[in-house]
């Protein structure tokens, strides 16, 4: 084999397994940085929209310096893990050195996009790399706290978007982003608790503070919010400025049952950016919303 043609081969090689670690599946999370855009009307104003979109990137890029952060830091635990020791940090495919160059890499890349939108962005994005810093040292590991972590990182991002193109952002949008990601956080960890049990040596620290009937509650409490959260907010909206905006709510309903068929019965809910994805009935919802939501506001 020509020595040019092997060096492509393990070029190529290389950019699958950085690609792997900085999980650009999980970017579809990041999609929430689109949010306070689309319910202002700004979302298709050229500059709003490119805007959003460096916030989007700028997030992007941070969120996967917090996965190589956190896959430094737990290299030894997740090499006895049954999944996660393919990781490429884990298996060795990837170096230390080379990894930490490219977290390096990705925040200095975040800082300098993040203040070309706006310095308060570059701030917000700051505190989110902090907190996941002391969420990968310590806060993981404490039971509620754990999952109320991961979602104030679900508000960032939807505030992360307020800043990009200057708008407010409502109390009941901020608890309806709130809610809805702590219902996401709580089916993870129930999907974990159901597919880990035969690896118990294996699980998150945390989890053994968890139980089935305990997640089932708090999934029940949260439904709940969620759901009267969104409606309020709906109702808000109609009273203000957009009319219909209650038209979407059986959509919001759907999404959310749809979800607890899945985590309940299909046994899902480990990986919410694969569902999002691939389950038809959720990626139809989100579509059909983005769609009402466009045409409210063009109204």
């Amino acid at each position: 084999m020509p020595v040019s043609v092997h060096r492509e081969m393990k070029a190529t090689t290389m950019i699958g397994i950085i690609l792997q670690e900085i999980r650009v599946k999980q970017y579809t999370k990041n999609v929430l940085v689109y949010a306070a855009p689309l319910f202002s009307g700004t979302l298709l104003v050229p500059d709003m929209l490119k805007r959003s979109t460096l916030a989007f990137v700028s997030f992007c890029l941070v969120a996967s310096a917090v996965y190589i952060l956190n896959d430094i830091l737990d290299r030894e635990k997740d090499r006895q893990h049954p999944t996660k020791c393919h990781r490429p940090i884990a298996s060795g495919e990837l170096s230390l050195v080379m990894a930490i160059g490219i977290f390096c890499t990705l925040l200095l890349a975040a800082g300098v996009l993040s203040w070309l939108v706006r310095p308060g962005l570059t701030a917000l994005l700051a505190g989110y790399f902090l907190m996941n810093i002391a969420y990968s040292v310590r806060l993981k590991h404490i039971v509620l706290v754990d999952v109320m972590i991961i979602a104030a990182g679900f508000v960032m991002r939807a505030f992360a978007g307020t800043l990009a193109v200057g708008v407010g952002a409502s109390s009941w949008f901020v608890v309806c982003v709130f809610m809805l990601s702590m219902f996401l956080a709580l089916a993870k960890r129930r999907s974990e608790l159901v597919l880990l049990s035969e690896h118990p040596g294996c699980q998150r620290r945390v989890l053994q503070d968890y139980s089935l009937e305990l997640v089932n509650q708090l999934l029940t409490v949260v439904t709940a919010v969620a759901v009267t959260s969104y409606s309020l907010f709906a109702i808000q909206a109609d009273n203000v400025a957009e009319p219909f905006m209650l038209g979407t709510v059986p959509l919001v309903v759907y999404g959310i049952f749809r979800y607890l068929y899945l985590i309940n019965i299909k046994g899902l809910g480990g990986k919410p950016e694969e569902i999002l994805l691939k389950d038809k009935g959720i990626l139809c919802t989100c579509l059909m919303f983005f769609v009402c939501i466009m045409v409210i506001r063009d109204l």
